[in-house]
């Protein structure tokens, strides 16, 4: 019987509007306030670095400031006037309607209505009569001001030629370059241990690249009088942050692509690549999702479903009068009296070995994802309300995390990153699906965190902010609180819960799960447990010799020698994204092919494939 393959993480990196998720310090900013001096101090330099600041001279209230949620800023959009297209109708009551425009902008079809006369070799005069639709360009209020901003003054644009790429598509840049160096192993020393085919890619992004940049671009373009450019459509597609990595970052020719599942869709890929090291189809993969929705299309769409937290309804939650600004940084309030979610960006990428590949190299193992359990609700009444596939992938998600640490672990020895979006809806439904899960498996006092309540609501990425966060919580030993909430909600149900506004500390050593929950529109629900660096340990000293973990340790030295000093250049500015435009391309005359072999520059791809049915035999 072949022993199965362990997922490990080993690696992790991208950026949220907390910061640098790579060392920690995305998490490090959400729970500062409680730890050590030079921790905090090291993280808040790595966010003045982000926000190109000094932090020897910048004010460190500043830097709080100027990360988490807080009231749109206006690289994104100015919230107090929009531009938009307003249309109306004109008559001309029995007169013509008579302007002066440049020849040049006269459409290309003339309406049946205009009268058009030559007045200089430059400009004619039209006269319209009837009745005549017009669009005029002018401004609004928006009506929702907060969102989970990456820190004021990052910019991934400009950290390597971007070439108008999407903002989502830089992020992805950044967060997958991040991911790479925070392994701290040479990733050329990598490959030269495993096959070119054997490092999987899957990372998306939910709502695809919807600025200007993108699909966005492409949809507007010609409704406001520009043309379209030749880059928005391919790199608006939402598998395209998969493609730019492989293409621009790594360079691997393994299994590719993107898996969306709206809100959940970051495990959904984790799923392909658990799957793919437990298969032995990959060796390496990377997951990763990106997502940029503060535009004013994007937040009009969610605000027109009634699901975004508005200044009206953040005003009616505190009681506030119309000239009284509301509180932005407390705009998402999971399971209190709440309003609306957040919207947020993200871009996160996590990295995992099989335990073999691992062991080898010496990596640092970070936690181990057990497995994501994926279930739809069934008939639904309306698309974007929840339903009860929840339930399901819940139950599972701890089933599988009891087969192997058992009850009593079980009961006493984990906790769940919620879904926790802020809205009505959720709080209730949420609650109850991880009340009567306690319930269920006997939890009596399960830890809940809902870290939405500092990021926001990231859409695709939401759950890797989650499982980064959560790698975070097993390094430093505090769970986030739902710092935005006073109390919880009187309509949910949370007996077997512990949902609390403070940081709550914890023995990491103690800690030896967490639950990943995740809740997309349309009924795709997904839920995935991962196992505690000590479990992962203890379950790799049994299936390897003492010898075998003596040299993993001497070589982790070194490997965790070169993470520091990867987080040192990123702290001091002279590490740049990895971004290879153009950079070894190969063509036929790189390939040789065999009936057991295919040859690329030189590298072997195993074509010596067995029949995953041995019972049958048809030859």
């Amino acid at each position: 019987m072949s022993i199965q393959r362990l997922p490990v993480i080993v690696g992790f990196g991208g950026i949220n509007p907390a910061g640098r998720a790579s060392g920690h310090h995305a998490y490090n900013r959400m729970v500062h306030s409680v730890l050590p001096p030079s921790t905090r101090e090291r993280s808040l330099s790595a966010l003045a670095r982000l926000m190109g600041v000094d932090y020897a001279t910048t004010d460190t209230q500043h830097l709080l400031d100027h990360s988490l949620i807080r009231r749109i800023e206006s690289n994104h959009f100015d919230v107090d006037a929009v531009p938009w297209n307003k249309r109306f109708a004109t008559s001309s009551n029995g007169k013509a309607i008579s302007f002066m425009l440049k020849k040049q902008n006269l459409p290309e079809n003339i309406p049946e209505n205009w009268q058009v006369s030559q007045v200089s070799e430059s400009h004619v005069n039209v006269q319209i009569t009837g009745e005549q639709n017009f669009l005029l360009p002018t401004i609004r209020e928006f009506e929702v001001k907060a969102a989970g901003q990456l820190p004021t003054g990052f910019d991934p644009g400009k950290l390597y030629p971007s070439r108008s790429h999407p903002r989502g598509l830089q992020m992805m840049v950044y967060a997958a370059s991040d991911a790479l160096g925070s392994i701290g192993i040479d990733f050329d020393t990598i490959l030269s241990r495993i096959s070119v085919d054997e490092v999987s890619v899957y990372a998306g992004s939910a709502m695809g690249q919807l600025d200007n940049a993108g699909t966005g671009g492409m949809l507007k373009a010609r409704y406001n009088g520009r043309k379209v450019s030749a880059k928005n459509c391919p790199l608006g597609l939402a598998e395209m942050p998969a493609d730019f990595i492989n293409a621009y970052v790594l360079g691997t020719m393994g299994s590719t692509g993107a898996s969306l599942g709206a809100c959940a869709s970051f495990l959904y890929n984790l799923r392909h690549g658990i799957e793919d090291i437990r298969s032995g189809r990959s060796r390496m993969a990377f997951i990763g999702s990106t997502e940029t929705p503060i535009n004013p299309e994007v937040m009009d769409g969610y605000h027109a479903m009634g699901a975004l937290a508005s200044d009206r309804g953040l005003r009616q939650l505190d009681g506030l009068s119309q000239d009284q600004q509301p509180d932005y940084r407390r705009a998402c309030r999971p399971f209190a009296e709440n309003c609306g979610f957040t919207v947020a960006e993200s871009s996160q990428m996590v990295v995992l070995f099989d335990d073999q590949l691992a062991m080898e190299l010496g990596a640092t193992m970070f936690a181990a994802p057990l497995d994501v359990f994926i279930n739809a609700d069934g008939f639904k009444k309306s698309i974007a309300g929840p339903g009860i596939g929840n339930y399901i992938t819940m139950a599972k998600s701890v089933a599988s995390a009891r087969a192997i640490l058992g009850e009593k672990a079980i009961r006493n020895n984990g906790m769940v990153q919620a879904h926790g979006t802020g809205t009505p809806q959720n709080r209730v439904t949420e609650a109850h699906i991880l009340n009567e899960t306690a319930k269920a498996f006997g939890i009596e006092a399960w830890p809940i965190a809902a870290i939405k309540s500092y990021l926001g609501h990231s859409l695709g990425s939401a759950s890797g902010d989650q499982l980064t966060t959560t790698l975070g919580i097993w390094q430093h030993g505090w769970i986030p609180g739902i710092h935005s909430i006073n109390g919880v909600a009187a309509d949910i149900s949370h007996d077997k819960l512990i949902i609390s506004p403070d940081h709550q500390q914890i023995d990491p050593n103690e800690l030896h799960y967490s639950v990943l929950n995740s809740k997309g529109f349309g009924g795709n629900n997904a839920s995935a447990a991962l196992l505690s660096p000590s479990i992962v340990k203890n379950m790799l000293q049994q299936r390897y010799s003492a010898s075998d973990w003596k040299a993993w340790e001497k070589t982790n030295e070194s490997v965790r020698e070169q993470q520091h000093a990867y987080d040192e250049r990123m702290i001091s500015g002279t590490e740049s994204p990895v971004y290879k435009f153009d950079h070894g391309v190969l063509d036929g005359d790189d390939v040789q092919v065999s009936d057991k072999e295919i040859h690329i520059a030189g590298k072997p791809v195993n074509l010596d494939l067995k029949s995953p049915y041995p019972d049958i035999d048809i030859k």
